[in-house]
Order: structure tokens, then sequence, then C-alpha cells
């Protein structure tokens, strides 16, 4: 193999594994940012909850 072809074949692969790569602390990131929007969403509907559970059946 040439030079010039190892040379683009490197270049390649690291275009093509980049993405990748940074997607770790992207994806970490993301997750957080769905947990507390989770939160939030449960925080506010416990708040807002106007149903009153029946009697327990014994």
């Amino acid at each position: 193999m040439g030079k010039n072809a190892r040379l683009l074949l490197t270049i390649t692969t690291l275009a093509i594994a980049a993405p990748f790569i940074t997607a770790c602390n992207t994806t970490s990131g993301a997750g957080e940012d769905l947990t507390a929007a989770g939160k939030s969403i449960k925080q506010s509907a416990d708040r807002n909850n106007t149903y009153s559970h029946p009697p327990a059946l014994r």
C-alpha cells in the first residue's frame, strides 16, 4: 500500500470514528437531561393529582 493510500485510509477512518468517539459525552448529557425532565414531570403529576384512591377491599 502506498504512502498516499495509507494516509487517505487513516484520514477516512478518523473521520468515520470521530462522531462515535465524541458521542459518549453527548449521550451521557442527554441521559441526564432526560432524567431531570422525567423527575419534573413526575413531581408536577404528583402535585396536580386529583384522583382519590378507592378504599381497599377486604
